[in-house]
């Protein structure tokens, strides 16, 4: 493969433009180009995660995800182009079922937190989170885009829910729960939502 990257400091952005894999320009300030600054800021931040000490088998998903999410980035840089499968979704769903499988019910609420890398995964959720409201908007701007995009980080930021509780005990700590009787503030809050035993994110769908 030849070197794609021969020239690395262009200028043709300087007007607030840039080039699309189709070779059209936008504006930097396009839908298409939030959502696909989105996603390589949530790969960025899975590369900060994978600088910490982690179990094999979570680095390589890890690792697996990172090419995922680029080839995602290029879906979205394409206009037209499909790169993003069914295939990459079951393995999500895979993932998603083996590490929650080895993993208590969670009958409370909890914290990002515990170990820096449960912190750091619980970063990346959030990240992931935007990264798909951002796929959303661009869907609903009237942009042509398929639904595998928006279901890939639909999952993966339940799946980095999920490897945080597995980060956490891998570094032999428990998750950090959410405290609902710390005081008159705690009870209020309690009582808005009693019954809720789902973790970690208020919507977690």
């Amino acid at each position: 493969m030849g070197n794609r990257l021969s020239k690395i400091a262009t200028r043709t952005g300087d007007d607030g433009t840039t080039g699309l894999g189709d070779g059209s320009r936008v504006g930097k300030d396009d839908a298409r180009i939030a959502a696909i600054g989105d996603v390589d800021e949530l790969n960025s931040q899975i590369g900060v995660l994978l600088c910490e000490p982690l179990p094999d088998d979570v680095r390589a998903a890890l690792v697996a995800i990172q090419h995922d999410l680029f080839d995602l980035g290029g879906e979205l840089c394409m206009p037209g182009h499909t790169m993003v499968s069914d295939t990459h979704l079951a393995r999500l769903d895979d993932w998603l079922a083996e590490y929650n499988a080895a993993l208590p019910p969670l009958k409370e609420f909890i914290l990002p937190g515990g170990s820096r890398a449960a912190a750091l995964a619980h970063v990346c959720r959030t990240v992931c989170r935007r990264a798909e409201r951002a796929i959303v908007a661009l869907g609903q701007s009237g942009a042509t885009i398929e639904a595998a995009p928006r279901r890939y980080v639909n999952r993966l930021s339940d799946l980095l829910f999920v490897l945080s509780r597995v980060l956490n005990r891998a570094a032999g700590g428990d998750d950090v729960y959410w405290r609902h009787d710390r005081g008159a503030a705690g009870g209020a809050a309690n009582a808005a939502t009693d019954g809720a035993t789902s973790g970690g994110e208020f919507s977690n769908e």
